[in-house]
């Protein structure tokens, strides 16, 4: 007997002791009848990616059936600008336009068949009714959609990291990705599910200026956003992966609550770098607009978003390329024209960028990068781009420094 185990049951009354004995006798009986209740790793773990470039083998891309409009709270006036309330006040709660909806699931399911085309495992998440109303102890709302899993899910090696987000419409929103991940975690990758917000009041400055756009840049300027630090949140689309190197930006939906405890769970093995642009929106949401590493020693930026923080970059011996101006006007409601920018990276030497952007068609065949282009123009008007629409699984490559 270990002597840890003879010391304890010293201590121990005899009532506990002899209930010690019983649970090792079963727990050794079960330990040779080979019946654990965990399987043993496989050798080969099915996630693993560090950065934005490396070979791209297998992704998640979302879907935008049961999409619905979310509610005009305090966080999502907080994005959408005040000429646009009107539509989210009168239609807040129910499904997106179906002929909307079914354009957009055509140009996602063709953007899947040209990933596998390109050699690449797709996986979707699973469908589900966002109109359907819930409530918790602390709010009611319907849901938004399980379009963006780069929202939701942040791949560090062979770890998935839940986000715990800060839209109360997205609150659900990880059930849509539930059998993936135990999937996943079942085949040998690490799962991890951050905090969960509460999204109680708390969490959100109810008084923030929404319908001043001067009011609003000087509160950004000061790092002062609708979201407060009653609790820690976070969307995985606010940070940005070059290896060891992990950048991330104070947002509407990042707080500086979570951007700690991504530090602390990630540990020495990682460098969280905070940095920060001029938005002249000053709804700074999301980092893969602003700057996006496309492979080692080239980061883009975005002319309207500049980056204050771009000295480390150039430190390192890293290009800075500012991308062009986009062809495509602002999209509907919840866009950015920016989404041009929004590529998905296939490899050092493969990009997936929108069909009709032709000026940074020609800025990536300058670098000798080949354009898989695809038409995305409804889908973009959900929120989102190809970076925006996808979540890597895997990509082939091992954990380096590039700093």
């Amino acid at each position: 007997m270990h002597k840890s185990v003879f010391f304890i049951r010293r201590q121990l009354p005899t009532c506990l002791s002899s209930r010690i004995r019983i649970f090792s006798h079963v727990n050794s009986r079960i330990m040779k009848r080979g019946e654990s209740s965990a399987a043993p790793l496989p050798a080969k773990c099915p996630v693993n990616s560090h950065n934005e470039w490396d070979p791209l083998e297998e992704v998640i891309v979302g879907r935008v059936e049961g999409a619905c409009v979310p509610t005009l709270t305090s966080e999502v006036k907080s994005l959408v600008l005040p000429n646009s309330w009107p539509f989210f006040e009168e239609n807040g709660g129910k499904p997106f336009p179906k002929d909307m909806v079914t354009k957009a699931e055509m140009e996602i399911t063709e953007f899947c068949n040209i990933l596998k085309q390109e050699g690449v495992i797709v996986r979707r998440p699973d469908p589900q009714d966002f109109s359907v109303v819930y409530k918790t102890p602390d709010f009611q709302s319907s849901g938004l959609y399980c379009a963006m899993p780069r929202d939701i899910i942040l791949t560090i090696g062979n770890e998935l990291i839940e986000s715990p987000m800060a839209w109360r419409s997205r609150f659900f929103e990880y059930r849509s990705y539930r059998a993936l991940m135990k999937e996943y975690f079942q085949r040998g990758a690490r799962w991890t599910a951050a905090p969960k917000t509460m999204m109680s009041d708390e969490l959100y400055d109810h008084d923030y200026p929404m319908r001043s756009l001067d009011e609003r840049r000087r509160q950004v300027a000061e790092g002062i956003m609708v979201t407060t630090e009653f609790e820690p949140c976070f969307d995985a689309a606010d940070f940005t992966r070059c290896g060891r190197d992990i950048f991330v930006q104070r947002s509407i939906v990042t707080n500086m609550f979570g951007i700690e405890w991504m530090r602390r769970h990630l540990g020495n093995d990682y460098r969280i770098h905070v940095v920060s642009f001029d938005d002249p929106k000053s709804i700074p949401m999301h980092i893969d607009v602003s700057l996006v590493p496309i492979r080692p020693g080239l980061v883009l930026c975005n002319p309207d978003y500049p980056c204050h923080n771009l000295e480390m970059f150039k430190r390192a011996g890293w290009d800075v390329l500012y991308v062009p101006e986009p062809v495509n006007p602002d999209p509907l409601l919840l866009s950015s024209k920016w989404l041009s920018v929004n590529v998905l990276m296939l490899d050092e030497n493969r990009v997936v960028v929108s069909a009709a952007e032709y000026p940074l068609h020609a800025m990536f065949e300058s670098l000798g990068i080949e354009c898989i282009k695809v038409d995305f123009a409804t889908a973009n008007s959900f929120g989102g781009g190809f970076h925006c629409y996808t979540a890597d699984v895997r990509r082939r490559g091992t954990l380096e420094s590039y700093f």
